[in-house]
């Protein structure tokens, strides 16, 4: 479809040719779209406007659908609200929502006495009730505001905060005397989100990135010291991050160091400062682990989950005197079960683990995980904030594509086990009839290309789901790297699609976790290609099986979902009708041969190293988007993305939608001129994004009116 086929088309904006050569092995490359990497020229940001003013004359016509679908997100939601209470310390904190306000007020209330476990009913005035971080007011006068630190002394007397205003999330850390509102003169500009104080809050740690955005540096700040910070631990290996933690017990501070496929730890044990830190285990390459502090059995332990000779990885414990002695193995290591992660407790160790595609929790018992179990075919479980070492419950997460995220507390019993009280805390308020009854969840499974099963979760109105296969308008999402899961979880926005009648699927492709580490590693690098053609397959399946028709599908995925949208647009864009590709990363090649730009040697073990190895620079070339747009019809195409992204810069979808609009392609490009990666900051802003979104998928499928 071109766009002077399409009613209501107004003229296109036509970026100028530059042509830039590239040239690496051997291969010689004319990019005619790289100057639109200079935001700093006036030319760019002229382009980029142009095409926000494209788009929104194009979409004109959708204003009326869109308020509609922001007011639908808007009286389904509970604007006033707050979070179920966490206790840590003396203190009960959780956050409240106001009708009106974009940003949260983070509050904390007093304890009944050191045996209260029982988070408090909020309803009205909250005795003792403390405002810590009113958001709105740090985010006055700002366009944009994420909070990225957010810290309390074990003593309760010290708050510390960290703010992005800008969208580059490089966050500007305050420290505050809460009893009397005085802001301590312990400023510290360039932090990155995670900072926290020490055991005896008398010190803060905080990460810094270098040039290409990577967290590289672990510092040390002493409050009230004059003078430059400590530095604790650089990385210098470009493929490596750091960050910094403490654990459950407060026993042990930890800095830990990763890349994309190996780790290494370091310890601090608070009781004994003066040793310094110390590795557990020295990296590995290839070898990935993680480190909780226990009590088993009346013994000191750390808890190790690795995957050195373990695929799906092994939980073992060790002496934290001699981490790198025996291993007492706790879960050996099970094909098709991969243990995610541990959280330990004094009298307890609850595990986050992965089976037949859906996420699960348990706890540790002497013969293996015992899961906590719920009734839906297809949900989401995880554990959820437990700040404290001597709980006796166990808080966790659940939910499903027609469940709202729930909140419970498991009374853990004194001999262990989940047959304890299971006390539902909160469930995600859907204000209006909200009738989950009227909704179905299902799965399916299609073959991919080589012959495996990809799981897909659909989910859509009972009589959609339940009667006859009619070809329904669907929605199918997709992501598939960094073995990130997407989950069949719930959405209040969403049921703007599903009360008009669209079905919603997600492909649960390879790239992604969900089916086990085999599936995260058989669509990576120089299988990536997997990604791409397990998602044509999953449509197609869907279509086979009378689901819907490609006239009546519209694909979605965003960041490194955007490459796999772009990829299918190249691949099969008779499939679909449209495609919305958000934040895309569908210029990697030019991406990753730059070490200079953020994060790009971070992601070689991801793609692989085209700078290095030609292989690798043409297996990518073959399927990066840019460099494959074709001369043949393609869907409608809307591109979204944010000037200030620092993960996924908006030149990739600039340069995209250039090349689209050279073969005719109906594609839309909107930016939001001052948000990041994550878009526009801010609940009402972020609703008035998906509505936008929406009307366009509704548009193409032909539901607007």
């Amino acid at each position: 479809m071109t766009a002077e086929t399409v009613p209501g088309t107004t003229a296109a904006p036509v970026a100028e040719r530059r042509p830039q050569q590239r040239s690496h092995h051997g291969d010689v490359v004319d990019d005619a779209y790289e100057w639109l990497r200079d935001r700093e020229d006036a030319a760019v940001v002229a382009h980029l406007e142009a095409e926000n003013t494209h788009t929104d004359a194009r979409l004109a016509h959708l204003e009326p659908l869109r308020a509609a679908i922001y007011g639908e997100i808007k009286a389904r939601t509970k604007e006033t609200d707050l979070s179920v209470p966490s206790r840590e310390g003396d203190w009960w904190y959780y956050s409240r929502s106001e009708e009106g306000k974009q940003y949260a007020r983070h509050c904390r209330a007093p304890i009944a006495g050191p045996d209260d476990w029982t988070p408090p009913r909020l309803d009205g005035v909250v005795p003792g009730e403390q405002v810590l971080l009113d958001d709105d007011a740090e985010a006055a006068g700002h366009e944009f505001y994420s909070l990225g630190s957010f810290d309390v002394t074990p003593d309760g007397r010290l708050l510390l905060w960290a703010v992005d205003t800008v969208g580059d999330e490089r966050y500007v850390l305050h420290v505050r005397d809460i009893a009397t509102g005085e802001a301590l003169p312990d400023t510290i500009e360039g932090t990155m989100p995670g900072a926290l104080f020490d055991a005896a809050g008398t010190a803060i740690y905080y990460t810094t990135c270098d040039e290409a955005w990577r967290p590289d540096t672990v510092w040390r700040h002493v409050l009230g010291a004059g003078g430059d910070d400590e530095v604790v631990f650089s990385e210098p290996d470009e493929r490596f991050w750091v960050g910094v933690g403490m654990t459950r017990s407060r026993r042990y501070l930890e800095i830990g160091v990763g890349s994309k496929v190996t780790s290494e730890s370091r310890l601090l044990d608070t009781q004994h400062p003066e040793d310094g830190f110390r590795v557990v285990w020295p990296r590995r390459e290839g070898v990935e682990y993680s480190v909780e502090h226990a009590v088993l059995d009346g013994r000191d332990r750390l808890l190790v989950l690795h995957n050195d000779g373990a695929e799906d990885f092994e939980l073992v414990a060790v002496d934290p005197a001699d981490p790198e002695g025996g291993r007492d193995v706790l879960l050996p290591g099970t094909s098709g079960v991969r243990l995610e992660d541990v959280d330990a407790f004094e009298r307890f160790v609850a595990v986050s683990y992965r089976e037949g595609g859906l996420a699960r929790i348990g706890l540790l018992q002497p013969s293996g995980i015992e899961e906590i179990r719920f009734d839906e075919p297809l949900f989401t479980a995880g554990i959820g904030s437990n700040p404290e070492w001597t709980q006796p419950t166990l808080r966790f997460g659940y939910g499903s594509m027609v469940t709202p995220s729930t909140v419970y507390d498991l009374t853990v019993p004194a001999e262990g086990g989940v047959t304890g009280e299971r006390r539902l805390l909160k469930q995600q308020p859907v204000l209006g009839d909200y009738d989950a009854s009227a909704y179905r969840e299902r799965r399916e499974w299609a073959e991919a290309e080589d012959g495996a099963l990809v799981p897909i979760s659909i989910v859509g109105r009972a009589d959609l789901l339940d009667g006859p296969r009619l070809a329904a308008p669907m929605l199918l999402y997709g992501y598939g790297s960094y073995e990130a899961s997407i989950d069949p979880s719930f959405s209040i926005a969403r049921l703007s699609l599903l009360d008009r009648g669209v079905l919603f699927a997600i492909a649960h492709v390879r790239g992604g976790g969900e089916m086990g580490r085999h599936w995260y590693e058989q669509g990576k690098t120089l299988t990536k290609r997997n990604t791409f053609t397990d998602f044509v397959s999953s449509a197609r399946h869907l279509v086979e099986q009378g689901w819907t028709e490609p006239s009546r599908l519209v694909a979605e995925g965003a960041s490194a979902g955007g490459l796999l949208m772009g990829a299918v647009a190249n691949l099969a864009p008779e499939l679909f009708a449209g495609i919305h590709a958000g934040v895309p990363f569908v210029d990697p090649l030019t991406s990753i041969l730059d070490p200079s730009l953020p994060l790009t040697v971070i992601e070689w073990d991801e793609w692989g190293d085209p700078l290095h190895d030609p292989d690798v620079y043409a297996y990518m070339k073959g399927y990066s988007p840019v460099e494959n747009v074709g001369d043949h019809p393609y869907p409608r195409i809307l591109a979204t993305t944010s000037l200030n992204d620092t993960r996924v810069l908006y030149v990739e979808p600039a340069k995209w939608v250039a090349r689209l609009r050279e073969v005719g392609a109906d594609v839309l490009l909107k930016t939001e001129m001052s948000a990041g990666h994550g878009g526009v900051s801010g609940r009402y802003a972020a609703w008035k994004e998906r509505a936008f979104e929406l009307a366009w998928i509704l548009d193409v499928l032909g539901l607007a009116r």
